[in-house]
Parts: structure tokens; C-alpha cells; sequence
């Protein structure tokens, strides 16, 4: 995947250093060649050029070291027959851009087919001399083609599109098929599941910002730019903490943020997800009627309590990860006809309670295209109404992020539907903090390209929220990181019937070892 330079290559590329040194982006272009400029892109597939093409038609290239060479076309494109790749085998920084003029002044996105190999100190696509900031998007690390946009307001008529390496010999990126259009989408949630804080508190656990102040999680979380607050709700857990009651309270807090709530049934006493769907212990027993009934007023009684309080939940998930359906055995994806009344019982309370709260659907798996697939067409048939598609997404598990994208874009497609990715998170770090091993604690267990430190975590999120916001027709909602909260606290363990149960997530939190808030959160912040 990266590219394996000839000597007839090199010459090529040597041969158009000269012409290249003079064009400096970050001061303005002289008048002559802002006159050749065009308002659209020239040559955005590089299908213009030869193999081994140093500066592609229609655009230029800089260096400030004259190192223009590790930047050519070269056979392999996503589209098409060829593509752009910046790579030398000793240390390089360079710069390949178009300037566009005569552009209506407004919003623009750019879009990019991208893959890298990582281990760059940046790599990335901007959108400059725009007559606003400077925005920029990084590559995210993949072998594989994944499309990436970068927004921008254009208010002079102009902007620079431009795609930028600082990299250590060796380090590879590609980039094809661009498209500089007018009008934006960003993404409207960059949210926080945060059911264990409460617990946590209570408990003795502390939260500090990044420079060792401590204060409350929640409006630190907000500062660094989080907007939708997740909370999860079991029926009678043996701890009592994720009931009703607790709920009530931290959406108090999440609401007094100004930040808006989804609210996460799940529909058990505990945890609920593809490999357990157990029934509350209080609903044992009951027939598949009594269960419809059971669903509606569990559901109707928690979101009318947080509606008579004044924090109307604005998103409802009926069901957590619910690829096998939820309360077995009745409500198994074995029996849709069964599993669709559960659903809608719990639909048509979110509904009774407020017009207005958004309905999802939630699985785990995000790339897998064949299960979402089979799950909603059996959705559809049965008739189901709800508004989002909700994915669980963590690349130590479930695939590619090239899989995710292709996965959100062929759903959201196929069912009209916006979608998000509800629950995603990474290592910051190995060890654990307690006793109890991490649930990922090997380096053979993470993400390549992503090592376990704050700046691999960081990475990480960065990468699935470019995913995300990349879903056309800008059905892409957002994204939630997953318990950023849940730090090793004595007696906050996985087990809510177990007060020694340890903690298997702290390692990935958005809190470090010493309670400080890690920058991977600045991340929510993300346009």
C-alpha cells in the first residue's frame, strides 16, 4: 500500500522541485497565479498524470527543505487508475495543495478518500486562506480507503485545499477522489455515557481537569466540549445505583450543563447486551402479554418521572445492544413477531411521554453490514417506527474502522435513518489500577496504529468522529464515548451484587490514574 520508488521516479520528481519551492501557502499567492485558480477542483483523482508525477496536474507542491520528491502520483487509486502519495525513505515534510478562487462566499466541505500507515508527527488534510480559521482534519491509521471531510467557511472568495505531511523516513499516505462542495452537516452529538459516576462519587472517587483542579465530572466533561449525556437504567439492580431514582439525579446534573440525555433501557436488573438479555426478577414468570405490558410501564414511569422534573430525555434507546433481541426468551430475534411487540411497547411509552424524544435502536458489532442488515430488514417488515440507528463500535472487536464507515453508509442509506455510534473507547494505558484484570491489558489485543497511550486514545476517538461526520446526506449524528467515568474506585466493580468486583475499564477512561482529565476529551469539542 505504500508506494516503491524507482530512480526514473525520483528524476521525475526532482525535476519539478524548482518549480515547486517558491509557493509558500500560509502567505498569500501571488496575483498571477491566483488568476489561473479555478472555482472547482482540477485533476481531484489524479487521473491527469503518469506514474511517479511529481507535482499532479492542477496542483502544487512545497517543501521548505526542497524534499518535493515525496510527494507523486502513483498507480492504485480508489476510483480510479491512480492516486496521490507523499513518502520518502528519510525524514520529509511536505505539502501538496490547490488554490480555488471566484467561490461564493459561504460553507463548503471538503471530502477525501484517505488511508496511512501511521507514525507520522502529522498527517493531514486543511482547508486554509478561506477568509476563516484554519480547519484540519488528521488521517486516520488504515490500510484500507476511508473517506474523511473537513468543513470550512469561506468568506473571500477563495480557499487552499491542501494535504500536508511531517513524517519519519518510511511513513506512507494516500489520498484520491477529493470533492470541495458547498454546504456543511458537523456533527449535533458528541456525547458521554456516564452511569457509573454517580456510584463512583459516592464512593469516595474523585475527577480533576487536566491541570490537577478537581471538580465535577460532568461540567468538566462539558468544558472539554461534551453536549449529550447517556445514562443507562436497570429495573432493580442488587446495588441500587442506575434505578430510577439515580437516574432522576444525574440527568438533574446533565440537564443543568445544558447538555441534552439519552436514556438507555435495558430492561434487566443488570447488564444487557448480544450475549445476555436476562429478565428483571421481578418480571419473571410473566407471559409474553404480561411482558408488552411490563416494558410500557417501566418505560413510560421513568421517562414521565424525568419529563415531571423538568429533564425531558431527548433520545430513548429501547434495548441495549440488542442483536439477539432482549428479555429471553420470549423477546429473542428467534420469534421477531415477539420481539417487535416488546419493542414497540417501549416506543409507544417514549412516544406517550414526549412526541419529541427521538427513538433508537441499538446493536453492538458496528462493522458487521450482514447483521444490521438481516436485524433491520426484520425491523422494517414488522413495522417498527423509531428515528436512529445506534452502533457499538470498539476496533478491538469489531473490525475495521474502514467497516464501520462502510457499514454506517450502507444502513443509513438503506433505512432512511440517521446513525450514531452509541458506544466506543480505547486504552490509554495497559496496567490496571486495581486488582482486576483490564478487559483489554495486551498489546496484541489493541488497534494497529493505535498504541495504548493518551495520544493513541485521543487517535482513536478523533478517527471514529471523522467516520461518522463522514456519513452523507449528513445522516452521521455523532458519537459516545463510552463510561469515561469509571475509574478504579473501591466497591464501583462490574458486578452491582459484588461490592469486591473490580473494575476491568479505569485503563479506559477519560480520567487517568491520578483523576486528571485526559485529552482525548478535547476531542468532543470536534466541530
Amino acid at each position: 500500500m505504500h508506494p516503491t520508488p524507482v530512480r526514473s521516479r525520483i528524476r521525475l520528481r526532482a525535476a519539478a522541485v524548482a518549480a515547486a519551492l517558491g509557493a509558500l501557502l500560509l502567505a498569500p499567492l501571488p496575483a498571477a497565479q491566483q488568476a489561473e485558480a479555478a472555482a472547482t477542483l482540477t485533476n481531484a483523482g489524479f487521473e491527469s498524470d503518469a506514474t511517479g508525477t511529481a507535482t499532479p496536474a492542477g496542483w502544487s507542491t512545497y517543501s521548505a527543505a526542497g524534499q518535493n520528491a515525496a510527494s507523486f502520483t502513483e498507480a492504485g487509486g480508489h476510483g480510479g487508475g491512480y492516486r496521490l502519495s507523499h513518502w520518502s525513505a528519510s525524514t520529509y515534510k511536505v505539502e501538496t495543495y490547490q488554490y480555488l478562487s471566484g467561490l461564493a462566499n459561504g460553507t463548503y466541505t471538503l471530502s477525501a478518500w484517505v488511508r496511512s500507515g501511521g507514525g507520522q508527527n502529522s498527517a493531514y488534510l486543511a482547508l486554509r486562506n478561506c477568509g476563516s480559521a484554519e480547519q484540519r482534519t488528521d488521517l486516520p491509521v488504515t490500510s484500507t480507503w476511508i473517506r474523511i471531510v473537513t468543513p470550512v467557511t469561506v468568506t473571500g472568495g477563495a480557499c487552499t485545499i491542501s494535504i500536508n505531511s511531517d513524517a519519519k523516513g518510511g511513513n506512507w499516505l494516500n489520498v484520491d477522489d477529493l470533492t470541495f462542495t458547498s454546504g456543511t452537516t458537523g456533527l449535533t452529538i458528541r456525547g458521554v455515557d456516564v452511569s457509573s459516576l454517580r456510584k463512583s462519587e459516592d464512593l469516595g472517587g474523585t475527577y480533576k481537569s487536566s491541570s490537577g483542579t478537581t471538580g465535577d465530572a460532568v461540567a468538566l466533561l462539558r468544558n472539554a466540549g461534551a453536549d449529550y449525556g447517556r445514562l443507562k437504567v436497570w429495573v432493580n439492580p442488587a446495588d441500587g445505583y442506575n434505578n430510577k431514582a439515580r437516574v432522576l439525579a444525574t440527568a438533574q446534573r446533565i440537564k443543568a450543563q445544558g447538555m441534552k440525555l439519552l436514556v438507555d433501557f435495558h430492561y434487566s436488573d443488570i447488564w444487557a447486551d448480544p450475549g445476555a438479555q436476562t429478565k428483571p426478577a421481578a418480571w419473571q414468570g410473566h407471559s409474553y402479554a404480561q411482558l408488552k405490558t411490563d416494558v410500557y410501564n417501566h418505560t413510560y414511569d421513568v421517562l414521565n418521572a424525568l419529563k415531571a422534573q423538568g429533564t425531558t430525555a431527548d433520545m430513548v434507546q429501547i434495548g441495549n445492544e440488542i442483536n439477539t433481541g432482549m428479555l429471553w426468551p420470549e423477546g429473542s430475534t428467534s420469534n421477531w413477531s415477539q420481539l417487535a411487540g416488546l419493542l414497540g411497547s417501549g416506543i409507544s411509552a417514549s412516544k406517550a411521554v414526549s412526541s419529541g424524544t427521538q427513538i433508537a435502536l441499538h446493536l453492538a458489532n458496528g462493522g458487521d453490514n450482514a447483521l444490521y442488515r438481516a436485524w433491520f430488514d426484520n425491523a422494517k417488515a414488522q413495522g417498527l417506527g423509531y428515528d436512529v440507528i445506534a452502533f457499538s463500535f470498539y476496533g478491538y472487536w469489531h473490525g475495521a474502522l474502514s467497516s464501520l464507515q462502510a457499514n454506517l453508509d450502507d444502513i443509513s442509506a438503506r433505512y432512511g435513518k440517521k446513525v450514531m455510534v452509541a458506544e466506543t473507547a480505547y486504552p490509554f494505558r495497559l496496567d490496571s489500577e486495581d486488582a482486576h484484570e483490564n478487559i483489554i491489558d495486551l498489546s496484541s489485543e489493541l488497534v494497529s496504529g493505535y498504541p495504548a497511550s493518551a495520544a493513541g486514545q485521543s487517535a482513536w476517538l478523533r478517527d471514529v468522529m471523522n467516520v461518522v461526520e463522514a456519513v452523507p446526506n449528513g445522516r452521521g449524528l455523532g458519537v459516545f464515548y463510552w463510561e469515561p467515568t469509571w475509574t478504579a474506585v473501591t466497591g464501583n466493580g462490574w458486578d452491582p451484587a459484588d461490592p469486591s468486583s473490580g473494575n476491568g475499564w479505569e485503563n479506559q477512561a477519560l480520567f487517568d490514574y491520578d483523576s486528571k482529565l485526559l485529552p482525548a476529551a478535547n476531542w468532543l469539542a470536534h466541530r
